[in-house]
């Protein structure tokens, strides 16, 4: 018995012990199992992902090969349609296709294309309601400001809050471009008030694309340099002692103003345009330049010094409203580098700068111009279809992606783009001096900047030109509306 139970207490640890193995054993199995499937799983993974990083590499070169010979066709396209070597069916741009028959029906598809992207006009509604805002705060505002302090030539100061309040009211709302500078708040102004509201209202009311203004430009700017010089005429003649016939006449008729065989007034019989390019100083043009009737220059810079090159004759200074602005702050607000009885003519750059031309032409005895509104929006759009047109051609993007690449509603036309398309209108040929650019000559022949602006396009400008001299039978804008052009030659 004691034996038999000495024996079942042996047996139990051995019954015992197996079941640990057993367990020990399933644990080490299952242990086994586990550290194998996670191993697979590792390598079923790898391979994933090397079969998805193989995927991506195989969409990205597609993707890239499709990109660069969509774009190898643009630009094939593109070149082909100026060229007019262009296939039957391309891409008129990546992403959308357009089979025309013919290079010309793609031509002209690609023109017409052109033509609607120059004709957008970036910031044009927010630049009205600032001049809403600017002609409120001229009028309304400045009256209240005459009744809170009354008294003319009285200084005027804020003490309060609501002071301050009245003076952001009288410097108006939104950009500060078109913002009244305080000092001109002051009584003293208030004369010139009624000249600004007007001649802003008339650029306003003209603010429009009408491409027939290039036929109204003698009557606009000729006629009034005509008179004027006349005028001059008959002052020298009567101070040397020999008058001139006091029947002419200065008014607008045919013995003071010449007509042209289809009975329109006649433009002067030649014009030289002188840009203000550093290649100015690689040619002695200058007696070449003085021989023509008319003599444009920009933006009032000198010729003293420069004569041999420039030439020194001036019949008319064109300037942008920034110029006008630095003058309006010298005594008697003197602007004629080129003499005292040489007309200006400016466009505007910002709205706000009519106040300038209300003190400066209240001063001025010479005939101080503004061009039209209408003028202005012609050359904008001219100059945009070129730049349009040479962004497209040399990066084959889309032209809605322009914008980004040209400062949006800051750029605009150069002031010697503009003075060539006066003297379009106005001369009977053109001749064109200093515009263009080498490694070896600085910006401005007469300073020592070096650098083009950002917000002037200029080689779409001397594309411009380069159609010009050439005779091109389509220059945008014009063509459409039948304007001839006179003929053009450029000099380096």
């Amino acid at each position: 018995m004691e034996s038999a139970a000495l024996g079942g207490q042996q047996q139990m640890p051995r019954f015992e012990s197996g079941a640990i193995v057993a367990e020990c054993l399933g644990s080490w199995w299952v242990k086994a199992y586990v550290e194998r499937r996670k191993a697979q799983v590792q390598v079923w993974r790898s391979m994933a992902l090397k079969s998805l990083r193989l995927l991506f590499a195989l969409l990205v070169g597609l993707t890239l090969l499709f990109t660069l010979s969509t774009e190898l066709t643009y630009r094939v396209g593109v070149h082909g349609i100026l060229n007019q070597t262009l296939n039957k069916s391309l891409f008129v741009w990546p992403g959308h296709k357009a089979l025309i028959s013919g290079s010309q029906g793609l031509a002209v598809n690609f023109n017409q294309t052109l033509l609607s992207y120059a004709a957008i006009q970036i910031g044009e509604a927010e630049e009205r309601q600032q001049i809403g805002h600017l002609l409120d705060a001229s009028s309304a505002s400045y009256d209240a400001m005459e009744r809170r302090y009354g008294g003319r030539g009285r200084s005027i100061t804020y003490r309060s809050d609501r002071d301050l309040d009245l003076r952001s009211d009288l410097r108006g709302r939104g950009s500060s471009r078109n913002r009244i500078p305080v000092q001109l708040l002051h009584p003293r102004y208030a004369n010139y008030w009624p000249v600004f509201r007007r001649a802003l209202r008339s650029w306003v009311q003209n603010k429009r694309f009408e491409p027939t203004v290039m036929a109204e430009l003698i009557d606009l700017v000729k006629v009034p340099l005509d008179e004027h010089y006349m005028k001059v005429s008959l002052a020298e003649q009567q101070r040397s002692g020999n008058p001139l016939d006091s029947r002419i006449s200065y008014r607008p008729d045919q013995q003071a103003f010449p007509l042209n065989q289809a009975g329109q007034r006649r433009g002067y019989r030649s014009c030289a345009v002188v840009g203000n390019s550093g290649i100015l100083l690689q040619k002695p043009h200058g007696p070449l330049i003085d021989s023509h009737d008319m003599v444009i220059r920009l933006n009032n810079a000198r010729t003293a010094g420069f004569q041999n090159n420039v030439g020194s004759k001036t019949t008319l200074a064109f300037v942008n409203s920034n110029i006008l602005h630095s003058c309006s702050r010298r005594a008697g607000c003197f602007c004629h580098p080129y003499g005292e009885t040489v007309p200006i003519i400016m466009y505007i750059c910002q709205a706000v700068h009519f106040m300038d031309y209300a003190l400066c032409n209240a001063s001025h005895k010479v005939p101080l111009l503004i061009t039209d509104a209408r003028f202005d929006s012609l050359c904008a759009r001219i100059v945009k279809y070129y730049s349009l047109k040479n962004f497209v051609e040399t990066t084959g993007k889309h032209p809605e992606e322009w914008s980004s690449a040209h400062e949006g509603s800051m750029f605009h036309y150069s002031s010697g783009m503009q003075a060539v398309m006066l003297a379009l209108g106005i001369c009977e040929k053109v001749s064109i001096f200093g515009f263009g650019k080498s490694g070896q000559a600085k910006h401005h022949y007469h300073t020592n900047q070096k650098f083009e602006l950002k917000l002037h396009d200029y080689e779409a400008e001397y594309q411009f030109y380069a159609d010009l001299v050439n005779g091109s039978q389509y220059i945008p804008f014009l063509s459409e509306a039948g304007i001839k052009l006179p003929p053009v030659q450029i000099y380096f």
